[in-house]
């Protein structure tokens, strides 16, 4: 399994990255996990415009999720239009969501260009991958998700505060994509974020092979995230996410 950082900016896309989306590659087939605003242009450094095969969508906050309107365009009016529909796993609302971002009506919407399927917790499989989705703690309908291929596993928070479910999720993952939104402080607030320290407690809980910190708001200093990560208790390798960053679970 291959996984591909497209973008790792939390909240609104950074000078260096895209908002939140998240490339898993295994037998030709190829998952999209969010596509938040201006994922779409990056994600073209690493796969043509017409190859994703399908789309996890965390939640319904623009930096996870916006640029579904921007890839409903190229599905829809592209040179060799109408392509297949793409199978989109997302909260129960996201049809009616997508198609007010873009500015159209329900009906036909979006559902042009991509097969919405609501997403609940539990496992079932998407191609190649199997994939579970759990509720974690934010402020809207928003999932974590574990995917596995060929005895790997990647694990990713999307939006969280601190939660058991995302230790389930994780449990020996070889990866976990954990978010890390937040400069650690006193009284952060619940059921929003994470910060570096609470997602490297998250980690060690759930005995991971590797932490990679995401969702980095840009007007955080990185390194201090980084630096707080390491007061978390977890003993294994922890860096920060990077836009085009490659991680290989063989």
């Amino acid at each position: 399994m291959k996984v591909t950082i497209v973008g790792c900016s939390g909240s609104f896309p950074g000078p260096d990255s895209p908002a939140s989306c998240y490339l898993l590659e295994a037998e030709g087939f190829r998952l999209l996990l969010d596509f938040g605003a201006g994922a779409l242009g990056a994600l073209q450094r690493h796969i043509g415009l017409y190859e994703v095969d399908a789309i996890c969508l965390s939640h319904l906050h623009a930096d996870h999720c916006l640029d579904m309107c921007a890839y409903h365009v190229a599905r829809t009016y592209g040179p060799d239009a109408p392509y297949p529909r793409v199978p989109v796993y997302a909260p129960g609302d996201a049809p009616h969501r997508l198609a007010a971002a873009y500015g159209m009506p329900d009906e036909p919407g979006m559902e042009t260009a991509f097969a919405f399927e609501r997403l609940r917790p539990g496992t079932f499989e998407i191609g190649p991958f199997t994939v579970t989705a759990g509720l974690v703690n934010h402020p809207v309908e928003a999932y974590g998700f574990r995917v596995s291929y060929g005895g790997r596993s990647v694990a990713y928070s999307g939006d969280t505060g601190e939660t058991a479910e995302l230790v389930r999720l994780a449990e020996e993952a070889d990866l976990l994509l954990c978010e890390a939104s937040f400069v650690d402080q006193p009284d952060l607030p619940a059921d929003l974020h994470l910060s570096g320290r609470q997602a490297a407690e998250h980690a060690a809980k759930a005995r991971v092979g590797r932490l990679v910190l995401t969702h980095l708001v840009p007007w955080h200093d990185q390194a201090r995230i980084l630096d707080d990560a390491s007061r978390g208790g977890y003993g294994g390798p922890i860096e920060l996410a990077r836009s085009g960053a490659v991680y290989e679970l063989a």
